[in-house]
């Protein structure tokens, strides 16, 4: 007697070809997975890793650029910056102001800035977003999920006058 090769599978043959087949597509998908880049960061020759003081300088660099933009940070980190410039070697800090959250592939952006007056605070907190956005994003290939802004403060012109006077006026208020 001469058996049939067309024998139709049992339950069990065909759960067990099922299951073969399923571990057959994991592998598949975990192999390629491993050699998809996930960004412009993250390629088959290897990782690019940025730090986010990197980001905060140039989302400052950014913010700064604004017409409307008188000064980052609150006022004690604005005092801060003004003691540290005053030394030899001393720098501007362009990331005053602003912090970073990081993964491998986005950034959120925090900016704090004192505004001038008689700016629209909408067209300026429009103008900051799209240009740290554009910034961040071509020079670092990081997606930017969100820009929030806090305006800290309000620059009012007779700030200026009242600090030329009280500097200028030639008084010597030392008491020895």
């Amino acid at each position: 007697m001469s058996q049939s090769t067309n024998l139709p599978k049992t339950g069990e043959e065909r759960q067990r070809d099922q299951e073969r087949e399923q571990e057959r597509r994991q592998r598949e998908s975990r192999e390629q997975t491993k050699a998809a880049p996930v960004g412009p960061l993250q390629t088959d020759k290897g990782n690019t890793t940025i730090e986010e003081t990197v980001v905060s300088k140039i989302a400052g660099i950014a913010t700064r650029e604004v017409p409307g933009v008188f000064a980052m940070g609150s006022a004690a980190r604005r005092a801060f910056n003004s003691l540290t410039e005053r030394f030899p070697g001393g720098q501007t800090n362009v990331s005053g102001g602003v912090s970073v959250e990081k993964g491998e592939r986005q950034a959120a952006i925090e900016v704090t800035i004192i505004i001038e007056y008689g700016a629209s605070v909408v067209d300026v907190a429009d103008d900051i977003r799209r240009n740290v956005i554009r910034s961040v994003e071509q020079s670092t290939g990081l997606e930017v999920v969100e820009v929030n802004i806090t305006v800290a403060d309000v620059h009012l012109p007779e700030e200026d006058d009242n600090q030329r006077r009280s500097s200028g006026s030639g008084e010597n208020t030392d008491l020895a």
